[in-house]
């Protein structure tokens, strides 16, 4: 028969393993696994998304539009790496004025040599999250009027289930970037056209092996 100190002995021990694995049963199930890496695509839909526009002046305050055509980026949530493209029709564009909607494209846009608006993105700065809202930077190649620049465009999206929407507020310095003022002895355009997008589509994960 065992003495009462090596029954007391042998419960410490028992007690101390129950402890430990209860201990180790809680860790295992309050941290969230780790999800592998993998790849994202978001791919727009032009339908139930927007691009406008806005251009201040000494006499007035213009506002427009242009029509989405297509839209699908990849991107590496844990490097940041991103590509794809986003076209906007620039012969869409619009501000509701026939005169000055004509000069535009014309003499501008030049929009019937140059008829796509582009985005390429290359890099996201900041973590994305995988549900839910989160603010980033997306860097990329713009291209307008036949000329690529590098641009940076503060993001908010939200990712949720298979769907995903983004707006983005930023400013396009065309003037600096090459195309003609549409300034009048009477009217003084800002060098720069504020945009504004409103974005949404689906999104499809692709987890590495």
């Amino acid at each position: 028969m065992k003495s009462a100190r090596q029954l007391s002995l042998y419960t410490q021990i028992l007690v101390r393993n129950l402890l430990f694995a209860a201990f180790a049963c809680v860790c295992a199930t309050s941290v969230p696994a780790q999800t592998a890496a993998g790849q994202v695509t978001l791919t727009l839909d032009p339908a139930k998304s927007s691009l406008h526009w806005t251009l201040g002046s000494t006499l007035h305050t213009v506002h427009g539009t242009f029509n989405l055509k297509s839209g699908k980026m990849q991107f590496d949530p844990a490097s940041g790496s991103a590509s794809g493209e986003f076209v906007a029709y620039a012969t869409s564009g619009e501000s509701g004025n026939e005169g000055r909607d004509k000069k535009m494209h014309k003499e501008i846009l030049e929009s019937a040599r140059f008829p796509d608006i582009i985005f390429r993105p290359s890099k996201i700065v900041g973590a994305v999250a995988m549900r839910g809202p989160c603010d980033v930077q997306l860097q990329g190649a713009f291209l307008l009027h036949g000329s690529q620049h590098e641009i940076t465009i503060p993001v908010h999206a939200e990712l949720s289930g298979g769907v995903w929407k983004g707006s983005a507020k930023f400013s396009i310095p065309y003037v600096t970037w090459g195309l003609k003022s549409p300034n009048t002895f009477l009217l003084k355009a800002d060098p720069a056209v504020q945009i504004e997008l409103e974005l949404t589509g689906s999104l499809q994960r692709t987890t590495a092996p």
